[in-house]
């Protein structure tokens, strides 16, 4: 299972960026796709999830600023972010966890984590 997260980087406060994962080696389309996040310091948290038809969940103070899309044509799930605040500086990591709608066991998979910076 990979899951190849890009799109990080450095942008200024207020600006924006957009995450992808391309994920391989799951069945895409059976799997509850979502954005986390590290800040240093900090533990993993939620940003984002969808669902295999295509439910949103967000972290309530990250409501209206990001927003989390799946493309299961291309095996990719993406995170549109606005109004970037220095706050939201950190490693984001894409997680695929298996639906229970299509699967009786859970697996849970990460991918290695994209950089985000915003300066201020």
């Amino acid at each position: 299972v990979q899951l190849q997260a890009s799109g990080g980087g450095l942008v200024q406060a207020g600006g924006s960026l957009t995450l992808s994962c391309a994920a391989s080696g799951i069945s895409f389309g059976g799997h509850v796709m979502g954005w986390y996040r590290q800040a240093p310091g900090k533990q993993r948290e939620l940003v984002a999830d969808i669902t295999t038809g295509g439910t949103t969940n967000y972290a309530d103070s990250l409501k209206g600023r990001f927003t989390i899309s799946r493309d299961n044509a291309k095996n990719t799930v993406y995170l549109r972010m606005n109004s970037l605040k220095p706050e939201d500086t950190a490693v984001y990591y894409c997680n695929a966890r298996r639906s229970p709608v299509y699967y009786s066991t859970s697996a849970d998979y990460w991918g290695k984590g994209t950089q985000v910076t915003v300066s201020s």
